[in-house]
Parts: C-alpha cells; structure tokens; sequence
C-alpha cells in the first residue's frame, strides 16, 4: 500500500433531532458510534483526522478524549451539514491531498470500506462516494480541489450539489444505505443487534 496521503474529517456535530437523543453517544458492542467511526477512520492512517462537534456538547467531545485526533467546533450546528463541511474545509485549506469524509449515523461502517474508497481514488485520481442502492454519498474520498469548494455551501445538503453535474466513481456499499435519524430507524438497528439495546 502507498504511504498515506490523506487527511479524514469526522462530521459529529449533528444535533439528532429527529432522533430525540445524540446518535454520536449510541453503542456497537458498549463503544460509542462516535469513538467507534473514528477508529476506523484512524485505522486508515491518515496524516491528520479532524472531529467536527458543536461546542455545547461535552459529553459527545468525551467520547473521543486521548485519541489521536483534532477537534474543530462547528458554531451553528443548526445551520446544516455543510457549515461543519465550511468549518473542515477551512482547517484543511493547507492539506493538498485526499481526504476522508466520514458521518457517524452508519453503525455498519468498518475499515474495510474506507480503504476501498482510498484504493478506488489512487485507481481513478477524483473523487469517491458510496453508493447504496441508487443513491450515493458519504463516506467519501474527495479531492483538495472539491473540499475547497465546500466552502461555499450552504443549508443540508452537503457534497452532492457538487457531484450533481459530473458523478463522482462509487464504491457499492449497500449496507451504509441504513442511517441513524429517527426512533423507527434505531429501533430496527437495535433488533437487528447492530446497535445496543
């Protein structure tokens, strides 16, 4: 395998309000999703991961206390996903290789997709979603040039305005299709056994 080049964001921030409690505290096996994703994404050995938190929430910043990882505070976590892409893409400004971007609502990530994602951007050189089923997006291995642009998005919708006009080489992964938003989805997480009771 080459040396590592990329950097990887963890986007934490999120205020799981459809969900009624933080997803980022939810446990796999008694480890956090949130200390469990970074993990993974640590596993990949980047050169640098970021966590992006809201700065009101301690307990979700604990998760990750003495891991190898920096933190970068979203100011308005309300605001959408793509104000912790802005706050990322500002801190990484400097970084000219690939980097990771990472959720933490997908309870079957593991290293192992990650790396496919790494190998399918040095195969190819742009950028690389997961695809699930017909739809695509995050986790991603995006180019320096595209996370540049996330700072000028806006309102929820992330990336994909930007892959709209030329889609982006997917890895398939139809099992990350299943996020973490709502009661019903938690409650079929946990009878799956992927979640803890």
């Amino acid at each position: 395998m080459a040396a590592a080049d990329h950097a990887a964001i963890v986007l934490a921030a999120g205020r799981s309000r459809r969900l009624g409690r933080p997803k980022q505290l939810l446990r796999v096996d008694g480890v956090s999703l949130l200390r469990r994703t970074v993990a993974a994404v640590l596993a990949t050995q980047p050169v640098l991961v970021g966590v992006v938190l809201a700065a009101d929430a301690p307990a979700v910043a604990a998760e990750i206390a003495g891991l190898p990882v920096v933190t970068w505070f979203n100011p308005m976590p309300d605001a959408g996903l793509s104000g912790s892409l802005r706050v990322a893409a500002c801190a990484l400004a400097a970084h000219a290789g690939p980097t990771l971007i990472v959720g933490v609502d997908q309870p079957r990530l593991g290293t192992d997709h990650l790396e496919a994602l790494l190998q399918a951007g040095r195969v190819h050189g742009g950028d690389v979603v997961t695809g699930y089923g017909p739809a695509f997006g995050i986790p991603a291995r995006v180019t320096a040039a595209t996370l540049a642009q996330a700072m000028d998005l806006s309102g929820d919708g992330g990336l994909k305005r930007l892959w709209l006009a030329a889609p982006p080489q997917r890895v398939q992964a139809d099992a990350l299709g299943f996020d973490l938003d709502t009661p019903a989805d938690l409650a079929v997480a946990v009878a799956r056994g992927w979640i803890d009771a």
